[in-house]
């Protein structure tokens, strides 16, 4: 009984000390609230209603929130913005109404009372549109500026496209859930840049004749007629741009490709006038324009955005990134590899499909069993990889259905030298597998694509989607490039290609022209800056690819080593080199064991086939190291070394990488182990360009293992 006594004593004390805590924060809001309420009443040209989503606003400032109220239009004579909100969360450019009636957002329209007054909401696009112009030149992306009306006196917690409307009441909850984009040093410059390129408000004399910006209508060059203030030498934009990107560096891996310099800002907001192509160097940030685009689409379009890529482990790590970046717009935004994308577009139009990996490797299997395997194909490779390579990225990856067509192909990216009798064979052998597979009434990859465009090419114009960003394009084949195309054609804005011939890591190849796909002027754009990689890092990887001249997408022979500027300077390559396996595994684990928790959630060990990462599985595990695959890999920080092959780690980047025995041969799969002199080249070169590849995935720390036996005199 005492015990009980004692025990409910103190269940009762932690309840009245709770109690307390809550009375005191109960407290303390109210005086918060009132000392901004009083705040806010002093702003006496503010209206009232202005003043209490002030005051609500205010009470943000506890949370590192800053508010800048009535300031000038940049670019008019009396326009005024009425708030402008920089904090954490990013920054918000506020619309205050004072409405009688609720507002509604209704079929994409604002209405209250029975009345349009949508000239409201675009008004307040426009003047966003100034406040992104004024942030991009710190390297801010317009998905971090956003859009609010504030509503006075109503309750509402609703979007209209890419603007949010709020309640009085609900905005403050709002806007504290938002997550943290900036810090306290980025949010006090962009309040001190904003502060100058929004002066003020000052009330035009009553003479002057009113300014067309008050009205309804809203020039569409407003945004454009920002002040310059970078020549001003007490504000650095320069200096803040370095400390941004500085800033985001030091972020978990995932968060730091929110950071976007001028240039790049540029091709975000770009009016394309047909498709366009952003090509470049590993590094140069293509996959953190092609999010940025996505989203930027997203906000200005009622329509879907498809983003699309090769891999089938991409599309989870950018959603991800893109729900961080912009959560607004995430849910209208698909991120899909090609091959799940069109299996769901036929099954939504009735199109059978039957899709079976297992059967149709066995109807080829018979097909070279009975037409290959005693051909003269075995005197270039007697192996059946390098021919069912053949079939699936040159005959049915560009969708030739003719021999003559076959026989005049150029095979890009294939070095091995066919004659007519040879391609004579490659036919027969194409023509018997498709008889087997036929025969077992099942599909391939290549089929699914196939079945998908000829769908496609029958309903131009009909598209789900307004835009198309199709990222890692040179892995694609020629019909999946055509699919893509075929869903948006050659409208303005539809279509974004991104890649860079020089990490292709499949056989094959092809030229945009060869999809109808015409880039023109200034819609074919190459970036230069490696924003990820050292010199240290750059030099050795370029060293593997650097007498690999390549020909991309638009045709252009291009040379392996290419000129980069460089903006990353702080990057090391370490090599390890130990006389056995055993000894190299251990110098391995003695790296990975020496990092903290958060550093090996930045980092990956990259092998270069599937036998390696079983291996390395094994031994990260049995070491107590958390391994996290590549393949389940979604972008969500996590304290785990990240595991996988070097084409899974292709779009992303880790901040140290570890490739373990990254010198030794690749296996041929021959029996002898050698491989065919027609076909060794080509093989070597597929291997170094993804050597290449994971190489450049690493930013601060780039780990080389080999094994090189000690030889005795």
């Amino acid at each position: 009984m005492a015990a009980r006594s004692a025990a409910g004593g103190s269940a009762g004390a932690s309840a009245a000390r709770r109690a307390q805590q809550a009375r005191r924060q109960e407290r303390l809001l109210r005086e918060q609230w009132q000392a901004a309420r009083a705040r806010a009443e002093r702003w006496e040209a503010a209206s009232e209603g202005e003043q209490r989503v002030a005051a609500q606003l205010l009470m943000l400032a506890e949370r590192g929130w800053r508010l800048l109220v009535d300031r000038r239009w940049p670019g008019t004579r009396a326009a005024n913005v009425d708030m402008l909100l920089i904090g954490p969360g990013g920054v918000f450019v506020i619309d205050v109404k004072n409405w009688r009636a609720a507002p509604e957002a209704s079929a994409g329209r604002l209405r209250a009372g029975g009345f349009s007054r949508d000239e409201h909401r675009r008004k307040l696009l426009a003047v966003t549109k100034a406040a992104e112009s004024a942030v991009a030149s710190l390297g801010m992306s317009p998905v971090a500026v956003r859009p609010l009306l504030a509503f006075a006196g109503h309750r509402v917690d609703a979007e209209l496209g890419r603007v949010r409307l709020l309640g009085e009441r609900e905005i403050g909850p709002a806007l504290l859930s938002e997550r943290t984009r900036l810090s306290a040093e980025s949010v006090r410059a962009l309040t001190e840049h904003l502060e100058r390129v929004f002066p003020e408000y000052e009330a035009p004399p009553a003479a002057a004749a009113p300014d067309t910006a008050t009205s309804d209508t809203v020039t569409s060059d407003t945004a454009s007629r920002i002040p310059d203030t970078a020549s001003d030498g007490l504000f650095d934009l320069d200096g803040l741009r370095d400390a941004a990107l500085d800033e985001a560096r030091r972020a978990p891996i995932e968060q730091w490709m929110t950071f976007l310099d001028p240039d790049q800002l540029a091709l975000v907001r770009r009016n394309w006038a047909g498709p366009a192509r952003i090509s470049g160097p590993a590094g140069t940030g293509k996959t953190v324009i092609a999010l940025h685009r996505a989203a930027y689409l997203a906000q200005r379009t009622n329509g879907r955005i498809l983003y699309v890529t090769f891999a089938n482990n991409l599309p989870r790590v950018q959603a991800t990134f893109l729900k961080t970046m912009a959560p607004a717009v995430a849910d209208r935004v698909d991120f899909r590899s090609l091959h799940s994308w069109a299996q769901d577009y036929l099954r939504d139009r009735g199109v059978p499909v039957h899709l079976h990996k297992e059967k149709a490797e066995t109807a080829f299997s018979f097909a070279w069993k009975h037409v290959g395997r005693n051909s003269c194909l075995t005197e270039i490779d007697p192996q059946h990889p390098y021919w069912r390579e053949e079939i699936d990225y040159v005959i049915k990856g560009r969708g030739i259905t003719a021999f003559e067509e076959y026989a005049a192909l150029p095979r890009r990216r294939r070095r091995a030298g066919l004659r007519r009798p040879h391609r004579q064979a490659v036919w027969s052998l194409y023509e018997a597998y498709e008889a087997q597979r036929t025969e077992r009434a099942v599909h391939d990859f290549n089929d699914v694509l196939s079945l998908a465009l000829a769908e496609a090419a029958g309903r131009i114009g009909h598209s789900a989607y307004t835009a198309v960003v199709v990222d890692e394009v040179q892995d694609l084949t020629l019909v999946g490039v055509r699919l893509l195309h075929a869903l948006v054609g050659d409208t303005p804005n539809g279509l974004l290609l991104v890649g860079d011939g020089q990490q292709a890591v499949y056989p094959g190849g092809f030229r945009l022209s060869d999809a109808g796909i015409d880039i023109r002027g200034d819609r074919g754009q190459v970036l230069r800056a490696n924003y990820r990689n050292s010199k240290e890092i750059v030099d050795t990887a370029l060293s593997v690819v650097a007498d690999d001249a390549f020909e991309d997408l638009d045709g252009l022979r291009t040379p392996g080593r290419r000129d980069i500027d460089l903006t990353y300077h702080d990057g090391e390559v370490q090599r390890a080199v130990l006389p056995t396996p055993a000894a190299h595994d251990e110098a391995l684990l003695t790296a990975l064991r020496s990092l903290t928790p958060q550093e090996l959630a930045g980092s990956a060990v990259l092998c270069p086939a599937k036998r390696a990462i079983e291996h390395y599985q094994r031994l990260l595990t049995r070491a107590g190291l958390r391994v996290c695959s590549l393949d389940r890999y979604d972008g969500h920080p996590v304290e785990a070394v990240k595991l996988g092959s070097y084409r899974r780690a292709k779009g992303l980047e880790f901040k140290r990488v570890y490739l373990p025995q990254h010198d030794t041969p690749p296996s041929t799969g021959t029996p002898d182990g050698r491989t065919p002199a027609e076909t060794a080249d080509e093989r070597a070169e597929l291997a170094r360009s993804q050597l290449y590849v994971a190489m450049t995935r690493a930013r601060d720390v780039l780990w080389l293992g080999s094994v090189r036996p000690v030889r005795e005199n």
